[in-house]
């Protein structure tokens, strides 16, 4: 990934809301790779290059992870936990983004160190203006560390 390039991660189970996220995306031209993985255990090994996305070892980790917490096979609190409890990736942005109305998730999530909770909006204009502010700020506004400060 070129120092150019914005990298986003967006952990998405439910494809409806996968495309909305992306059409918000793309039509505000806010991230340049988009990569979409549909459940915990495929988001954990892109973060960590390994297995099917082990070629990413040179890459560094996206700019920014949406997580959903609701996934198939492994929790968005374990992705959350094994991002930022690894010093490789632990300064990465993370985002919760869910249909949780669960207290608890929210207070685990920041106990866990999340950077941001959003609970997903039902009313598709707000989903769209939430996730053209969220890609806004994190991937626009935001100052993240240099690549080579997520070498350990």
């Amino acid at each position: 990934m070129s120092n150019n390039e914005v990298e986003l991660l967006l952990v998405e189970d439910d494809p409806n809301d996968v495309e909305l996220a992306l059409l918000a995306l793309r039509k505000h031209k806010l991230a340049n790779k988009i990569h979409v993985v549909r459940d915990g255990e495929e988001a954990l090994d892109f973060v960590f290059a390994r297995g099917a996305y082990a070629h990413r070892t040179k890459n560094g980790p996206p700019k920014v992870i949406l997580l959903d917490l609701k996934l198939p096979k492994v929790s968005g609190l374990e992705v959350l936990k094994a991002v930022k409890s690894d010093p490789r990736t632990q300064a990465v942005p993370v985002v919760v983004m869910t249909s949780s109305r669960e207290q608890r998730d929210m207070v685990e999530g920041y106990w866990l160190g999340v950077n941001s909770y959003i609970q997903k909006p039902i009313d598709f204009n707000q989903f769209q203006t939430i996730i053209r502010d969220l890609g806004y700020y994190w991937l626009v506004v935001n100052q993240s560390p240099p690549p080579e400060a997520f070498r350990a």
